[in-house]
């Protein structure tokens, strides 16, 4: 069996267990970080030097970073079709929109946007920055409806590991309290997701562990 290690109000943490539960696998997952510690742990530091989740263990093999979880449980587990294709071309379209998933999709909400709006205290906010931030990140958000235009996923009319790297950022985003523009064709892809059961389960998580006292 699969072992995860991560809270399961830690994002990176849901998008592999998002990807393994759509994967149908079965997987353990123990609770470390923010208020549940040990990730400082001799223990723990042992399996991830950087003391960060999510990290897998999978028998004798560990892994870190989720990114390198999702796509060696793709790899392992899948079967080669549209998920994470065999193909090296259609890999390399489908890692494409992961990574940028990831590299700017995510890390430009998390920080900038979702760390100053929830996990920061409404008298310490800077609010000219998280203006700014906004601005940054309905300019993906413009990117990434071009991409859904006339596609049921990211990459069409299946689901893939693109799709895990973008989709899970989007509760937090459509869930806090931000102003945000009107995109139906996004309001319609994030439908799909909320019809995922692992979406529901793994994604759609309280995060109200998460805030700063004095957020609102």
């Amino acid at each position: 069996m699969l072992t995860v290690y991560g809270r399961a109000s830690s994002s990176n943490v849901q998008a592999v267990m998002w990807g393994i539960a759509e994967l149908g696998l079965d997987c353990e997952r123990l609770d470390c970080g923010h208020d549940f510690g040990k990730t400082d742990s001799a223990e723990y530091r042992a399996l991830n030097p950087f003391g960060l989740v999510p990290t897998l263990k999978d028998g004798d093999l560990v892994i870190w970073e989720s990114c390198a979880i999702l796509r060696y449980l793709a790899a392992r587990y899948g079967d080669g079709g549209a998920f994470w294709p065999a193909d090296p071309a259609l890999r390399a379209r489908v890692d494409m929109w992961a990574e940028w998933g990831k590299v700017n999709f995510s890390r430009d909400f998390t920080g900038p946007i979702f760390w100053a709006r929830v996990r920061t205290a409404a008298k310490d906010r800077d609010e000219a920055a998280l203006r700014r931030a906004l601005d940054k990140f309905d300019g993906h958000l413009q990117h990434l409806q071009d991409q859904l235009q006339g596609r049921k996923y990211i990459m069409g009319d299946d689901f893939t590991l693109a799709d895990i790297s973008i989709g899970h950022v989007l509760f937090r985003y459509l869930d806090i309290d931000i102003p945000r523009v009107n995109r139906p064709i996004i309001s319609d892809y994030y439908q799909r997701l909320k019809a995922r059961p692992a979406y529901r389960e793994h994604v759609m998580v309280s995060y109200e562990s998460l805030r700063a006292k004095g957020a609102n």
